[in-house]
């Protein structure tokens, strides 16, 4: 694979279940996406974008075709495998921002460095610094349930660069945010291909989000539309 290549899908399928009730949700589809670079998954419900989204994050397995990460044939690591190269290569935001409840801004951010086994007193002072980044130093050390939906979804996003991904997924990242917040999300988002060359995959129904990507794959019905 090129060097210059993160994603590399080529035939991939996706089937849910089996015999007359499986469910065939990628159906074969080809693609390619290159180091940073930003990309937009659209599409209509069920078209299989968030599915799509799974894979390239090592979340899921497919049923047929290849899909690399990285240089990486997903299809051939193990289990433990997968969940060390998603916690050092990929990081995700979701529509629902999904912090642990219990733990501060700070300590949300912190975890996957956590996971690393980086000393603490250094994953908190990056962590500091990510929220000062994106607004939030005065708020480092207020729960989810004290912040608004916008700060939320930016300690999500600090959570989710802070081990310095190569790939950076997010679905429907703005879905629960006001126009405000969506744009203030949007632009911090883009800013990563921009300024760290971190390689960017929204999948979203926003079409002004959508055109602001250097790049977009539309599915229909499980396929790529040209």
């Amino acid at each position: 694979m090129e060097k210059s290549v993160i994603v590399k899908a080529k035939g991939l399928e996706k089937i849910y279940g089996i015999g007359r009730s499986a469910l065939r949700v990628l159906k074969g589809i080809s693609f390619e996406i290159g180091k940073g670079e930003a990309i937009s998954i659209v599409g209509p419900s069920g078209a299989g974008k968030s599915t799509l989204l799974n894979l390239i994050g090592c979340l899921d397995a497919f049923q047929a075709g290849s899909l690399a990460v990285m240089g990486r044939e997903i299809a051939n690591l193990s289990v433990e495998d997968l969940s060390g190269f998603r916690n050092r290569h990929v990081g995700f935001v979701f529509q629902f921002h999904n912090l642990l409840p219990e733990f501060t801004a700070l300590e949300n951010a912190m975890i996957p460095l956590m996971i690393r086994r980086v000393k603490r007193k250094e994953a908190r002072q990056r962590a500091l610094h990510l929220l000062e980044r994106f607004n939030l130093a005065e708020r480092a050390h207020h729960k989810p349930s004290e912040l608004s939906g916008g700060e939320c979804q930016r300690v999500a996003v600090a959570r989710a660069i802070i081990g310095n991904p190569d790939l950076l997924l997010a679905d429907e990242p703005t879905g629960n945010l006001d126009s405000a917040n969506s744009l203030m999300l949007t632009d911090m988002l883009l800013s990563l291909g921009r300024d760290e060359g971190t390689t960017v995959v929204i999948v979203t129904h926003d079409r002004d989000i959508a055109t602001r990507t250097g790049k977009t794959i539309t599915l229909i019905d499980g396929k790529i539309e040209e």
